[in-house]
């Protein structure tokens, strides 16, 4: 079995390749991070082995600086191993006591891990796509955030410009009222505005739902309001409305692209209450290959569910505090669908009150609940059933 690690980088990466009884076939050396260089890497490969030979070729997760070289590799049928960092940093400290941390060094460690690590499941095809669904639930998951601080800003501004507004609507963050702070961004400019026109125009961006009434009281409660007259305000809350419609185009783009993948994939996880695509895209895609976790339980410490307690001697911790390492991505979106969860089905939300009951503070009770709900998404994705609603 031909064994090569690879220690990658920004612009080049490292290479060491030797074979199961641990005679080294090329010592470490480096390759650019481009077309030359990953095929001056197969080229290597293929003269130091032949066609009967196994090959495993092992990289770091190191994020998008392995992405091509990943999808080159898996492109050319080589078999590909992924491993995390921490595991690779541990393995050399425990060969040696030295700290003694090279490129060089790395790469002959990760091709002695393919040899000893047994456990080592390779990367496939189905884990590099899954790659994408990850990389857009993250991006949409950003321009949320985006937005959410762009409406936060909305509020702001009314309460500088028009503070009185927020009373007279369900809320500020409706397409009628965006409207109307487009056209008149201020309590003056719509103290000052045409009856007829306003009242048209609230009507059209409602639906239907606004007319005249809405438009006198709206311009009446603006002739007394308090609200600062500040052109650069009320410039800034034009172009933050302007922003927010773009970047609800940009997510509507993203949830198009989402739901294509995730038909594809035919995840029974959709089939939970209070899970949609978008959540059960993030969730599905954080947790990658199931295949990989032997219970459910491998997944909590994955996520960072799992209590951290600390003993040692007579020092003992006695309150086990949720570890918070591993993807945030994946604590949110599961804290998310447990409380989805709670509120659409009825098993869920009589777990969550069984746990209120014993006394449990309402997030430690959900975190229970999310513990429930990855047992039963990792039995859904075992077996591929969906999921049945108690009657």
């Amino acid at each position: 079995m031909i064994l090569v690690g690879i220690d990658v980088a920004k612009d080049k990466h490292d290479c060491f390749i030797m074979n199961s009884d641990g005679e080294i076939l090329a010592k470490s050396f480096s390759f650019p991070n481009n077309k030359e260089g990953l095929n001056f890497l197969y080229e290597k490969i293929r003269a130091v082995s032949n066609a009967s030979d196994k090959i495993k070729v092992g990289l770091e997760a190191t994020g998008h600086y392995s992405y091509n070289l990943l999808g080159f590799l898996l492109n050319k049928g080589l078999p590909t191993f992924v491993i995390n960092p921490l595991h690779t940093n541990l393995y050399r400290k425990s060969l040696s006591l030295r700290k003694t941390k090279t490129d060089k060094v790395d790469s002959r460690t990760i091709a002695m891990m393919l040899l000893s690590e047994i456990s080592l499941k390779s990367y496939s095809d189905t884990s590099y796509h899954n790659e994408e669904l990850k990389s857009l639930s993250r991006y949409r998951f950003t321009k949320v955030q985006e937005r959410a601080k762009l409406k936060t800003s909305i509020s702001r501004l009314v309460q500088i410009l028009f503070p009185e507004l927020e009373k007279l609507v369900p809320t500020l963050h409706m397409a009628s009222v965006y409207r109307l702070l487009e056209e008149y961004p201020s309590a003056s400019h719509i103290a000052s505005a045409h009856l007829t026109k306003l009242a048209n125009m609230l009507q059209e961006a409602s639906k239907g739902r606004y007319g005249k009434e809405k438009a006198i009281e709206i311009r009446d409660t603006a002739r007394n309001s308090i609200g600062s007259v500040m052109p650069a305000k009320s410039l800034e809350l034009k172009h933050t409305i302007k922003l927010i419609h773009e970047l609800n185009l940009e997510i509507m783009e993203i949830d198009s692209e989402i739901k294509k993948m995730m038909d594809e994939i035919a995840s029974p996880i959709t089939t939970i209450p209070g899970i949609g695509c978008n959540m059960g895209a993030m969730i599905i895609s954080e947790i990658g290959d199931f295949s990989r976790f032997s219970s459910p339980d491998k997944i909590l410490a994955y996520s960072g569910f799992s209590p951290s307690i600390y003993q040692s001697g007579k020092l003992d911790n006695c309150y086990a505090h949720m570890e918070k390492r591993g993807s945030r991505y994946l604590r949110y979106a599961l804290f998310n669908a447990a409380q989805k969860a709670c509120i659409w089905d009825k098993t869920f939300a009589e777990y969550l009150s069984k746990k209120r009951a014993e006394g449990k503070h309402y997030f430690v009770a959900l975190s229970h609940v999310v513990k429930k709900l990855v047992r039963v998404i990792f039995h859904l994705e075992r077996t591929g059933q969906p999921y049945l609603m108690a009657t």
